[in-house]
C-alpha cells in the first residue's frame, strides 16, 4: 500500500437505508440499563470500524495488510478497547481473583484485527453484540461457563507443542493466535511454502511459530493435533501442574506451553474457530462466520453447528479456502491424513464426517455406562457429559485404530497428519463452570483418552518421529447467575425490528427470528 492509496474499506458496512434502525437499536443497546449485560457494540460504516459502549466509543481504520495495521480515527470518552494486552489473568490465581471482570478491567487482544474481520464477512451483521464477561445467558439456556466475547478469558486457548521438532522449553510466558497453527504445524512438518512469505495455506491470516521450532532437530514425519473444545487453559495448566492431568503434563514436559494462550477469533464460538485452526483463516475470512447467522443475498438462516449440519458445514466455506490437509497433500501426493470427529475436514482422506455424509455411520456406543475414562458422578446426571463422554470414546477409538493400522476392517497406513476432535471439555465447563469439579473431572477424563492416543502412537513405533498441538477453540469464563437477561425485549419493546442470530449478530429491518 502506497501513501496514494486510499485505506481498505469494510467489505461490509452498515447500509444507508438501515441507518435510522441502527440509530433506534443503538440508542436502547447503549443505554446504562443494559450495561451488565451489554459490552459493547460493533459496527462498520463511512469506511471504519467502531466499538461503541454506553460511556464511550473508539473509532478506527485499518491502513496496511496486518494485524496491527490499523490507526484510530476518534475516541470520546472511555475507549472501550484501550487494553488489548495479551497477559491479563493468567494464571489461574490471577482468573480466580477478578471473575467477571468489567470492562474497564478488561483485554481485547488484537481487537481492532477481530472486528474488521467479521465486517470483512459479505453477511457479517450490521451490529456485533458483545455481551459483557458477567452475562449468564439464562434467558437462552445458558451455562455457567461462558464464551463467544473477545474479552481475553473468552478468546484464550491453550496451546500446547511438543515433541520432534519442538522447542522444550516448557511453560512460556507468551501467547499466539488460534491462526498461527495451520502455518505452524505446516512448517514443522516440512510442507513446501506457497511464497517466500511463510504462506502455507491460501488467504493465510497466522503466522508460523517460530519460536516453537527446534532448527536443530529433524521434522517430525507425523504431527498429530488434538483439540479440546472449549478448554480454560488456566485450569488446564494447574491441573497439570498438580500432576491431575499427568499426559498433558507429559506433552510439556517434552514442548512448550504458552500460558497466555492462543487467541480465538471473533466470535468466540466453536465452528467458526475449528475452521480458522485448520485452515489459517479467521472467520470473517474462511466463510463460516458464526454457529448461525443471517444470508441476506440468499434470505436465508444458515446453521452450522448442529448434529444435523455438522458433517456439511464446510460447503460454507469461501472458494479456494485450504487447509493442513491442503498443504501435507500439495508436498506430499500420496501421504495420508485424517480429520477425526472434525467438522472442517477439508482434503482430509479420512474424515468421521465423511461416514454421515455417505450415509454410514461408525459404530456409537448406546450407554456411556461402562466405557473406559469416563466420570460416572456426572455421566448419570448430566446428558451433556454422557454424550460428550460417547463422542469422544468414538473419538479415541478411531484415533488409536488408524494408529494401530486397522479401524473397521480397512488398513490404514501412519497419518502423517491427524486433527483429533474431542468435545467433552466444552460440554463440561459450560454446564458446571470452568471452576467447577465437573470441568476438572471432563479434563481428567480427556486425559486419560490423550494417553490411550500417545500410547498408540508409541506402539506404532513413530513417538520419537512425531510431534504433538494441544490446542481449544475458544476459552471459557465463569458467568454470573445473577447478571441474566436479554437486549432482544428491551429491543423489541422500542419497536426495532431485527433477527438476532447466535445470540449477538442483530440484522436489522428483518422478521424477527428469535433472541
Amino acid at each position: 500500500m502506497t501513501q496514494a492509496d486510499p485505506p481498505p474499506r469494510p467489505t461490509t458496512e452498515l447500509a444507508p437505508e438501515r441507518a435510522a434502525s441502527a440509530a433506534a437499536a443503538l440508542d436502547v443497546l447503549l443505554d446504562s440499563a443494559l450495561e451488565p449485560i451489554v459490552d459493547m457494540v460493533l459496527l462498520a460504516r463511512d469506511g471504519g470500524y467502531e466499538a461503541l459502549t454506553h460511556d464511550g466509543s473508539t473509532r478506527f481504520r485499518r491502513v496496511g495488510p496486518g494485524p496491527e495495521d490499523f490507526e484510530v480515527i476518534a475516541t470520546e470518552g472511555i475507549d472501550p478497547l484501550a487494553d488489548r494486552s495479551t497477559d491479563r489473568f493468567a494464571p489461574l490465581e490471577a482468573e480466580t481473583a477478578n471473575l467477571h471482570p468489567h470492562r474497564s478491567e478488561n483485554a481485547y487482544p488484537h481487537a481492532f484485527d477481530q472486528v474488521a474481520q467479521l465486517f470483512d464477512h459479505p453477511a457479517a451483521p450490521d451490529l456485533a453484540v458483545i455481551h459483557s464477561a458477567a452475562h449468564n445467558w439464562e434467558d437462552q439456556g445458558g451455562h455457567l461457563g461462558e464464551h463467544g466475547s473477545i474479552g481475553i478469558v473468552q478468546a484464550r486457548a491453550p496451546f500446547i507443542v511438543a515433541g520432534a521438532g519442538v522447542r522444550a522449553e516448557g511453560f512460556v510466558p507468551r501467547s499466539a493466535r488460534l491462526v498461527d497453527v495451520a502455518p505452524t504445524v505446516a512448517h514443522l512438518l516440512g510442507c513446501a511454502p506457497l511464497d517466500d512469505a511463510g504462506t502455507y495455506v491460501a488467504g493465510q491470516d497466522g503466522e508460523v511459530r517460530l519460536d516453537l521450532i527446534d532448527d536443530g532437530a529433524a521434522r517430525p514425519k507425523h504431527v498429530v493435533l488434538v483439540l479440546w473444545d472449549g478448554t480454560n487453559p488456566n485450569v488446564l495448566y494447574d491441573m497439570a501442574r498438580r500432576g491431575e492431568a499427568p499426559n498433558v503434563a507429559r506433552l510439556i514436559g517434552m514442548g512448550t506451553a504458552y500460558e497466555h494462550g492462543a487467541m480465538s477469533g471473533l466470535p468466540t464460538v466453536t465452528l467458526a474457530n475449528h475452521t480458522s485452526i485448520a485452515t489459517g483463516r479467521l472467520p470473517g475470512h474462511h466463510g463460516i462466520l458464526h454457529n448461525a447467522w443471517y444470508d441476506r443475498a440468499r434470505a436465508t438462516q444458515v446453521i452450522t453447528n448442529s448434529e444435523l449440519t455438522w458433517a456439511t458445514a464446510m460447503d460454507h466455506c469461501f472458494p479456494g479456502v485450504e487447509s493442513i490437509h491442503t498443504a501435507v497433500h500439495r508436498t506430499w501426493a500420496d501421504a495420508f491424513t485424517a480429520s477425526i470427529n472434525e467438522p472442517c475436514d477439508i482434503d482430509a482422506d479420512f474424515s468421521t464426517f465423511g461416514f454421515f455424509r455417505r450415509g454410514e455411520v461408525p459404530p456409537i456406543p448406546k450407554s456411556p455406562l461402562g466405557l473406559p475414562h469416563t466420570t460416572e458422578r456426572f455421566v448419570r446426571p448430566s446428558k451433556d457429559y454422557a454424550w460428550s463422554s460417547i463422542m469422544d470414546h468414538m473419538s479415541a477409538e478411531q484415533a488409536t485404530g488408524i494408529w494401530s493400522g486397522h479401524y473397521r476392517d480397512v488398513t490404514y497406513e501412519r497419518p502423517r497428519f491427524m486433527f483429533a476432535n474431542f468435545t467433552l471439555t466444552d460440554a463440561a465447563m459450560h454446564e458446571g463452570g470452568p471452576h467447577s469439579e465437573m470441568a476438572a473431572a471432563a479434563v481428567r477424563d480427556s486425559d486419560a483418552r490423550l494417553g490411550d492416543l500417545l500410547a498408540a502412537v508409541e506402539a506404532a513405533g513413530a513417538f520419537d518421529e512425531t510431534a504433538w498441538v494441544l490446542v481449544a477453540d475458544h476459552g471459557m469464563e465463569e458467568s454470573d447467575r445473577a447478571v441474566t437477561g436479554d437486549w432482544g425485549v428491551a429491543l423489541r419493546e422500542a419497536g426495532v425490528t431485527f433477527r438476532d442470530e447466535g445470540y449477538s449478530f442483530l440484522y436489522l429491518d428483518e422478521e424477527f427470528a428469535g433472541s
